[in-house]
């Protein structure tokens, strides 16, 4: 098999196409899309192929056949009509005022007016704009086709300063709002974003708008499926790992297929180095200052509830941290119920290991301990879990929160909290990485953490006690049977009690035992 081109960072339908790069055909998709309907919305992560999608759609609907040779449109699409297409984005540059929000919209209609020699130029923006699309349906005899990427993005560089955010909303609303207005001189529209803004509040009047964010039909709009590596990427994939890849970078889902983020994957194939490639590309430091003003308990977020009402809460004056992680590409769905007759509960988790282990990375930070001392406990926590060596377990966990200045308890009082313990330390082991499981379920109730590493598992219990060790937590796993769940032949269970004291605001009790293997 021959390997082609890794289109990294590659958002241009021709030249992926001209150039010999991979390419995952998605013509299926638009074609679905254009034969059920007009008006579109669609929410996804950053770096999943949204731009890209919009650009295989522009060179779709301008007829550019050459471009789809072999692909699903080439033999399903009337390639004798053509569509102009007016495509805008605001994903070039940060939009910190009002004025560079209008520069950038007035430049991109300039483009326009130009290719069709418009000569007016109108001041007035939602004016400019309907004028446009109206004079190039005149003109071309044919509707016109409206793509719109990073729709939120002036909003979103904003939500750290509310009163710009909410002009820059303003300002958007107006320029959408044309939409509505012009639906006749339209062919199609397709609206794509990170954030899911209410419509109520971004596209007041724009009800026939579809938001298929989460229609199952199309989970895989973007992104790459477990069939994309298979066919696709089938000459990267020899003397690879494939259940490591899958887990580092696969997971991702909209109540439909799941699929692998394709910014992490391709830079994989190129290095063949599992990193967080994704994670390090945005700057999550809102999203940090937001779960720590919430005072989330980090585990939560492995198994998060919550409906569609909260999920599509997101507006500059009201954002629930569920909406903010899932809209994002933090959390995604792990599981879907009807509880009843139209009453859905979304289950959220982080999709892979990447993402649980950089966010939890970063987290850290704001629990308190110094980075670098931090990062010395994280090395020896991972160090005596491989050599069982319980002793150093001890000490790493001691240097852990012996890392967090005394001030920092000051501003936070925490320290009375087995949650402010259980987060630090379950960040801690998250970030190395490692199969880890806070809140875990058993039929004698919930163990606080385990840890799955290799042939061995580790049960841990935390307790906050006054000053002293008393030996319950410990006690507590054993008198619960905790362990029964994991009696299997072969595996070595090791039960630890933690107590962490209140005045010392650090480990006063360590206690383990390790049970005789069942055989």
């Amino acid at each position: 098999m021959l390997r082609k081109k890794l289109p990294i960072g590659i958002q241009t339908f021709r030249e992926i196409r001209e150039e010999n790069y991979y390419y995952v055909d998605k013509t299926p998709f638009a074609l679905q899309l254009i034969e059920q309907g007009k008006h579109y919305f669609l929410s996804r992560p950053r770096r999943f192929g949204k731009s890209l999608l919009l650009d295989t759609l522009k060179e779709l609907f301008e007829g550019k056949q050459a471009l789809f040779a072999g692909l699903y449109a080439d033999q399903h699409w009337d390639w004798s009509v053509k569509y102009p297409v007016i495509r805008i984005s605001f994903g070039a540059g940060v939009h910190k005022q009002i004025p560079d929000l209008e520069a950038s919209i007035h430049e991109q209609l300039e483009g326009y007016e130009s290719d069709w020699k418009i000569a007016e130029h109108l001041p007035d923006i939602p004016s400019r704009f309907k004028r446009l699309i109206q004079n190039i349906h005149h003109q071309s005899g044919q509707r016109v086709v409206v793509l719109i990427d990073e729709y939120d993005k002036p909003i979103l560089d904003n939500l750290s300063e509310p009163e710009i955010a909410r002009e820059m909303r303003e300002a958007l609303r107006s320029f959408y709002s044309v939409l509505k207005d012009n639906d006749a001189h339209l062919k199609f529209v397709l609206i794509t974003g990170v954030s899911k803004f209410s419509k109520v509040s971004l596209f007041s009047g724009l009800n026939n708008l579809k938001d298929i964010t989460l229609d199952k039909r199309f989970s895989a709009i973007c992104g790459y499926t477990e069939s994309d590596l298979d066919t696709v990427f089938a000459p990267e994939l020899p003397d690879l790992d494939r259940e490591q890849i899958r887990s580092w970078y696969n997971g991702y889902n909209w109540s439909g297929e799941a699929v692998y983020n394709p910014f992490d994957l391709l830079l994989y194939f190129d290095c063949h180095e599992f990193r967080s490639f994704w994670f390090e590309t945005g700057s999550p430091s809102f999203l940090i200052e937001f779960l720590t003003q919430n005072r989330w308990f980090t585990p939560d977020l492995m198994n998060l509830e919550t409906n569609v009402a909260l999920l599509s809460q997101f507006d500059v004056e009201d954002i629930e941290p569920e909406a903010l992680l899932w809209q994002t590409g933090y959390l995604t769905f792990h599981k879907i119920e009807e509880i009843s007759t139209g009453q859905w509960i979304y289950t959220l988790g982080y999709p892979n290991l990447e993402v649980e282990a950089a966010l939890n990375d970063s987290l850290l930070r704001v629990y308190g301990p110094e980075p670098r001392p931090a990062l010395m406990a994280r090395s020896n926590l991972n160090r005596a879990l491989q050599n069982h060596d319980m002793k150093a377990l001890e000490q790493s966990i001691h240097a852990l929160f012996a890392s967090i200045p005394y001030d920092w308890y000051r501003k936070n009082p925490l320290a009375e909290f087995e949650g402010h313990y259980a987060s630090v330390f379950y960040s801690q082991l998250a970030a190395l990485g490692l199969n880890v499981q806070p809140e875990d379920i058993t039929n004698r109730g919930r163990i606080d953490l385990s840890l799955k590493l290799d042939q061995r598992v580790y049960l841990f219990e935390f307790k906050v006690v006054e000053s002293e060790s008393t030996g319950e937590a410990l006690q507590q796993l054993i008198d619960r049977n905790y362990a029964e769940k994991y009696r299997t032949p072969g595996v070595r269970i090791t039960l630890i009690g933690i107590e962490f004291s209140k005045a010392e605001r650090n480990l006063v009790g360590f206690e383990t035992l390790t049970l005789d293997p069942v055989t």
